[in-house]
């Protein structure tokens, strides 16, 4: 199912096919539905990784345990994603995240008791979908020690026109270089370690549609944006680790939504 030799050198793995089409236009049509019933309440909450202003906004901080909604910053009449609590509140994201290839995934990379944590339905529209910045996954959704992986799902074909994942293999070796979380009521971001990125050449992870990548938490990775005409919708879902302690001081809280494994 997956190379754990090559993930162990990477931080990441590509396994192509692992979504039938039929499943990817379930959760396309599924996204469609929700974003059709949204119903904005005074002025969107916009999501962008350059200057975290969502962090202000109640909207986005009570959004661990439910299905929220934000908009591109630079275009505020497109959706950048929906988040972050599809996996347990929609049926149709649900059954597709604790289908039974997931949870074998997840226990053949180690996990032995995985929560799901964090579900995101990433739109990168046509022409306006912006940029995602390097980052390691772990810097949002910490754990001591880390064990935080990412299921990334492509439901269209990626490519670099339209905005694929770009990695750094084998930088997973390296510390966590940032946190994000609480700090007196406030979401800031702290540096933990100035380390630079290694210098190792970036690699685009051009996928087809179907595409399951797996990204080790302490990956960098980004993504360019998407100046195509061509959508590049996915699917991500990141699981930690019973067994590691998950600060209060995470951002990403869900006092009245206990985690679930999957079962």
């Amino acid at each position: 199912m997956i190379d754990l030799d090559a993930y162990a050198r990477d931080g990441f793995a590509i396994l192509p096919d692992f979504v039938p089409i039929e499943d990817c236009e379930a959760l396309e049509a599924r996204a469609a539905e929700l974003v059709a019933g949204f119903e904005p309440a005074g002025a969107p909450t916009a999501f962008s990784t350059v200057d975290q202003a969502h962090a202000r906004d109640r909207y986005f901080r009570e959004s661990g345990g439910a299905i929220r909604f934000f908009v591109e910053a630079e275009a505020p009449g497109q959706l950048n994603k929906m988040g972050h609590a599809l996996h347990d509140l929609d049926p149709v994201f649900d059954r597709f995240s604790r289908q039974p290839r997931l949870a074998a995934l997840a226990e053949a990379l180690g996990l032995q008791e995985p929560l799901l944590l964090q579900s995101m339905y990433l739109f990168k529209q046509p022409h306006v979908g912006a940029e995602v910045g390097w980052h390691q996954d772990a810097t949002f959704l910490r754990t001591e020690p880390a064990s935080v992986i990412g299921f990334w799902i492509a439901l269209d074909n990626a490519d670099r026109s339209n905005g694929c994942l770009v990695a750094l293999p084998g930088a997973h070796r390296g510390p966590l270089r940032q946190w994000f979380g609480y700090r007196d009521g406030e979401l800031v971001t702290r540096t933990l370690d100035a380390t630079p990125w290694p210098e190792v050449e970036p690699v685009a992870l051009e996928v087809r549609r179907g595409t399951l990548i797996v990204l080790h938490g302490l990956l960098p990775h980004a993504s360019t944006a998407n100046r195509s005409s061509r959508p590049r919708h996915a699917y991500s879902l990141h699981l930690i680790d019973a067994r590691a302690d998950y600060p209060k001081d995470n951002w990403l809280q869900r006092p009245d939504l206990p985690l679930r494994g999957f079962a």
